[in-house]
């Protein structure tokens, strides 16, 4: 490793310890590696030259679209009706509020494509209503900071757009295929602990709804749910691309917020999509600042040493993947998803496609893996705005989220090492 990769690393950590922004750490560190660069780099051209190009993609105006459909659906009335119609559906198993929070967060993060979205807008509606129940506060916190993270891997999520980017050319359609299967397993995952708690605390199970009832409040939520069946009804149909999917995701999310369940004001569009604006201006810095920061280290030849080092220490592909597996656990925990998938992708790919795992696993092993981190310590986002929704602190809901966490460990090893998990959907559809 050259000077220059040595300085790259150390003023990125150097700033991140100081707490600036994650993207001004990742553009000021590559900057300060040019500048010491032993080829004398041009760092203001360069980087001006990598930061435009990251942003050079047609895939990637799906992301501001997929973030204003994700706003009108937080904003529209959609949580409430999911979290009726789940509890209809499911609420008199054993857990049933418990498991009428994974199954809401599942649903409503497959429409929003944000983990932090999905914990505010149904957080604020299960968690009272479970400790009313009897559920402890804390252990409610949890399973909705830990559910919401299915919403990363379960269509539309920005982050498999961003992996697709980053990976040089994986079809964001097979990866949004992909996410079903691995994120229905980690929801099922989750469900199972929640019944296992329930059980073991003897909570009473709810009476068994009419079934006049419980068609009444799947019906009312069929309209919210028609978006998943249009995105990826459109896109196994050939209609329209991934990113064409987002303005169709708008579109239909605007009718229905307000012109269906009326919960949006045309007034407050204004509003929505300032929101919208920041959000989408936040997420493509870091992927401006981050395309360069890989371009640098793919110069220094940083994913090669990486590469070399990992395999001298076993060739066992099972003991590769689960060192990488737990390296990305720890970046997880410390950094955003978003950095974290330019940065470390055009690291650890190569390693895995030479044990033989395809760009399509690998990419939602590493979503999976990542999603870990949103409800992890000390950074995950999703965690701090569940103790704000769950009036509660991080230390607090720390041990009724172990048996969470194992639960999410267990469906990354499932994903890890069975592929057919993450390859079959897309296979059959012929997108893969």
């Amino acid at each position: 490793m050259e000077f220059s990769g040595l300085i790259l690393i150390l003023v990125f950590f150097l700033l991140l310890i100081l707490n600036v922004p994650i993207s001004f750490c990742i553009g000021i560190s590559t900057a300060v590696a040019m500048l010491f660069s032993i080829d004398f780099i041009p760092a203001t051209t360069t980087i001006s030259q990598r930061m435009v190009g990251g942003l050079d993609s047609f895939a990637l105006l799906a992301i501001p679209l997929f973030v204003l459909s994700g706003l009108l659906m937080g904003r529209g009335g959609v949580a409430r009706k999911l979290i009726d119609c789940a509890m209809a559906l499911i609420g008199m198993l054993p857990g049933g509020l418990a498991l009428v929070n994974v199954m809401s967060c599942t649903l409503f993060g497959s429409i929003s494509g944000s983990a932090v979205a999905t914990t505010s807008a149904i957080g604020s509606f299960i968690i009272p209503e479970m400790e009313k129940k009897g559920y402890d506060r804390n252990f409610a916190t949890a399973v909705t900071a830990c559910a919401s993270t299915t919403g990363m891997i379960i269509p539309p999520s920005n982050i498999l757009i961003i992996y697709a980017i980053a990976s040089g050319g994986v079809s964001v359609s097979a990866l949004f295929v992909a996410g079903y299967l691995p994120g229905l397993l980690l929801a099922s995952l989750l469900m199972i602990v929640c019944a296992g708690y329930a059980i073991k605390k003897g909570f009473p199970t709810e009476a068994r709804l009419p079934l006049s009832f419980v068609v009444k409040k799947v019906v009312a939520a069929v309209p919210s749910l028609m978006l998943i069946f249009i995105i990826i009804g459109g896109i196994l149909g050939g209609i329209f691309t991934a990113t064409e999917a987002g303005a169709i995701a708008v579109f239909y999310s605007l009718i229905l917020a307000v012109l269906v369940y009326k919960e949006v004001k045309v007034g407050e569009l204004k509003e929505i999509l300032l929101k919208a604006g920041e959000i989408s201006a936040i997420v493509l810095l870091l992927i401006a600042a981050s395309s360069a920061m890989s371009w640098m280290l793919s110069y220094e030849n940083i994913p090669e040493i990486i590469s070399k080092t990992l395999m001298t220490i076993s060739e066992n592909p099972l003991i590769i993947l689960l060192i990488i597996n737990l390296i990305l656990i720890i970046v997880g925990a410390f950094m955003d998803m978003t950095p974290a998938v330019l940065i470390f992708t055009p690291i650890f790919l190569p390693v895995a496609e030479s044990l033989g795992m395809s760009p399509l696993h690998f990419g939602i092993m590493m979503v999976l893996n990542l999603s870990i981190g949103l409800c992890s310590p000390p950074v995950g986002a999703v965690l701090f705005v569940g103790c704000s929704v769950g009036n509660t602190t991080i230390d607090k809901i720390i041990k009724p989220m172990v048996p969470l966490y194992i639960a999410m460990f267990i469906a990354l090893m499932l994903v890890t090492y069975i592929p057919a998990i993450s390859e079959f959907l897309p296979k059959a559809f012929g997108l893969y």
